[in-house]
């Protein structure tokens, strides 16, 4: 989002709780021209800075949820895909706007997105955290963004959400036209989902050969593959064709987190998705298919978390919520502080998250020269997280108070 910073702003007395920083005394953290400038005890402040008195409270970097669906507005796919996309699309910029106002400064839409809307948000348009896309995530025939009734014999399924595409040279032409629009990453739903109704949750999806490609494309223009994969096999199958990070992985085991490790393989959990859909599933419409799927995954996904840890792979953050469920995002920092703890779950949401989308040093840290995303907290995190999820926060972008 485009925003006019304040020239010179001061937030003393600061608890800063960013990654690679242990506790230390109240600190000043000093921003010029919408990046950070100083952060330290003996900063020296300009008169002519507005200051945020921070004593007694946290700041961490500004939140980034990387498995946001700014078009996600329906638990349906399709019954989202059935709407205009100008439906869609307004009520996907009251979403992003919503996440800002929750502290997420910037957000990976793994699953839709398109031209119109980064260009919207860019110029200032709408309010909106940063915002990088892929476009619709990419399915085979009966995978899980094939949206269509078992007994469909419609032949296409291309929507603002999921785009049906089959064989390598419709895969590579698609992944082409993706990139030349501007997107972020590319998504492939490489494994069954909980909210799909024809494919089985485990099974690998895509062949060895259109993942490579997919995968190819990506690496020449310098951007990456994501993979929605939830089973051992599935992460296998897509990591060993090149992509380079995992949503979900929910029945990830020991082995194969080795093997992403030793690859440089992330992982990118969505705890709070499963969490919400267990609580509200009536309310939201989930199928009994889809609750049985839901089962199966929600448990497991703090296990997957654990043995990533242990095996040293970069672990980040995302939601993953779809339709009225969006209103549960700062719950998912609940649950993945439950497993990690405070200062490994804001590290996972800001600084790992950067890492993955290839911005480490730019956002997600509290640094001289990275950008001034920040939240101020009234309180201390580290004696009480839960001001994280539920505590009011100060939201400031680029070095704006929003």
């Amino acid at each position: 989002m485009t925003v006019k910073p304040m020239t010179v702003l001061a937030i003393t007395g600061a608890r800063v709780l960013t990654a690679g920083r242990a506790a230390r005394p109240p600190e000043t953290i000093l921003v010029q021209g919408g990046v950070i400038a100083a952060v330290g005890a003996d900063v020296e402040i300009p008169g002519s800075a507005r200051r945020i008195d921070a004593a007694g409270g946290s700041v961490t970097p500004g939140l980034i949820d990387a498995h946001c669906h700014a078009y996600g507005v329906s638990l349906s796919l399709d019954e989202l895909e059935k709407w205009p996309l100008s439906y869609v699309a307004l009520k996907g910029a009251g979403r992003l706007g919503a996440a800002l106002r929750r502290g997420f400064t910037t957000v990976r839409d793994v699953g839709g997105g398109d031209p119109g809307l980064a260009k919207a948000i860019r110029e200032g348009v709408i309010p909106a955290p940063r915002y990088l896309w892929t476009g619709p995530a990419l399915s085979q025939t009966g995978g899980h963004g094939d949206g269509r009734a078992p007994l469909s014999d419609d032949p296409d399924y291309c929507g603002c959400a999921t785009n049906v595409v089959d064989g390598v040279e419709a895969v590579r032409k698609r992944v082409r036209q993706l990139l030349r629009q501007g997107a972020h990453a590319i998504k492939l739903l490489t494994s069954g989902g909980v909210v799909s109704p024809t494919d089985p949750l485990e099974a690998p999806q895509y062949s060895a050969e259109e993942i490579a490609a997919a995968c190819q494309e990506a690496d020449r223009r310098g951007a990456y593959v994501t993979a929605h994969a939830y089973s051992p096999d599935a992460i296998v199958h897509s990591m060993r064709n090149g992509v380079r990070c995992v949503e979900h992985g929910n029945l990830l085991d020991a082995p194969t987190a080795a093997e992403m490790a030793e690859r440089g393989v992330a992982l990118v959990p969505t705890l709070v998705t499963y969490d919400a859909m267990d609580r509200r599933g009536s309310e939201v419409g989930l199928s009994e298919a889809g609750r049985a799927k839901n089962t199966a995954v929600l448990d497991a996904g703090k296990t997957a978390i654990r043995l990533a840890r242990a095996a040293g792979v970069r672990i980040g953050f995302g939601t993953d919520l779809m339709g009225d469920l969006e209103d549960e995002q700062l719950q998912g920092l609940r649950l993945q502080c439950e497993v990690e703890g405070i200062e490994r779950a804001v590290e996972s949401a800001t600084a790992a998250n950067a890492a993955i989308l290839g911005l480490a040093g730019r956002i997600g840290l509290i640094a001289p020269g990275a950008a001034a995303d920040l939240l101020v907290f009234q309180g201390d995190l580290r004696q009480n997280p839960e001001l994280l999820w539920q505590g009011d926060r100060a939201v400031i972008q680029a070095g704006a108070i929003l």
